[in-house]
């Protein structure tokens, strides 16, 4: 047998080991996440870049367009309001999240994906809606008003699905709005779903316009050049936020198509909420990210 100092000696140098490891080199859990969001969007109001961990060769990009940290929103933001829905991404190292800032005391819609990786944002893709021109619509009162309950709701492990098969199901959205129907793809959506778009109720319980209260059913125009693109998936609160291009349909100027970012709240195998911040931009402008 040997000596038990070796034993405690072992585990001192393990104890050591693990002490020694950075915080930067584990994986960023759901709460490193949301602090990376948090530290992101005060950085920005008080435009300080240095206020959050930016690796050296960070990539931004606003409404598509490159640029150097500093600048776009970062120059012109005041201050922050208390709407901020997150979707963190643990597995993928993704902190993406809907939030409303303010211009000059004027409210505007900002949609934000963060990489981070060893402890550091690597990249930020962001797109900022400032009015109803922009962006169709422009109802910040409903997004801060919204009732929560839905999309804040934890799904329990019965009721949780795979990733990707969560992903699959948010899919069938986007191949309803290619074809036109959500019918014929038969969208899984639940009894009560409801699509919340830029604030204004446009589909489920509490929508005015004519044949919208059922989402499903809901008639909707073909877009047969939609491209989509999975940004993130928060596996335990049941979110897929996908961006889509709509396509050039005709219906937004010359050129240009509805860029959105859709935000699914997916479990027990149903859709049961869309949550999208979106804009108008040229239909073919490259997001830099593909």
């Amino acid at each position: 047998m040997k000596p038990s100092f070796v034993s405690g000696t072992f585990v001192l140098l393990l104890t050591l080991t693990a002490s020694a490891c950075p915080v930067s080199a584990r994986q960023c859990d759901r709460a490193c996440l949301a602090g990376f969001i948090t530290d992101y969007l005060d950085a920005v109001v008080a435009e300080d870049p240095t206020a959050v961990a930016l690796a050296d060769e960070v990539r931004f990009t606003e409404d598509t367009v490159e640029m150097e940290v500093g600048q776009g929103l970062w120059a012109t933001a005041s201050g922050l309001r208390d709407y901020r829905q997150d979707i963190l991404d643990v597995r993928e190292g993704i902190a993406a999240s809907q939030a409303v800032l303010e211009e000059a005391g004027s409210p505007v819609l900002l949609m934000l994906r963060l990489r981070v990786e060893d402890g550091r944002v690597t990249e930020i893709e962001s797109v900022v809606t400032r009015s109803r021109e922009e962006g169709i619509l422009f109802n910040v009162d409903g997004v801060e008003s919204a009732d929560r309950t839905v999309m804040d709701y934890i799904p329990r492990a019965s009721e949780r699905l795979s990733r990707d098969e969560a992903i699959r199901i948010a899919e069938f959205y986007p191949a309803g709005l290619t074809i036109g129907s959500f019918v014929t793809v038969d969208a899984p959506f639940g009894p009560d779903a409801y699509r919340l778009e830029n604030g204004g109720i446009m589909a489920g319980p509490g929508c005015s316009r004519p044949g919208c209260e059922d989402i499903k059913a809901q008639q909707i125009i073909g877009h047969p050049d939609l491209t989509t693109r999975v940004v993130a998936v928060d596996e335990e609160m049941g979110i897929v936020l996908l961006r889509m291009n709509f396509g050039d349909t005709g219906s937004y100027g010359p050129g240009n198509a509805l860029i959105v970012w859709e935000a699914f709240k997916v479990y027990g195998g149903q859709i049961h909420a869309v949550e999208a911040f979106m804009e108008i931009m040229p239909a073919d402008a490259p997001t830099g990210w593909d």
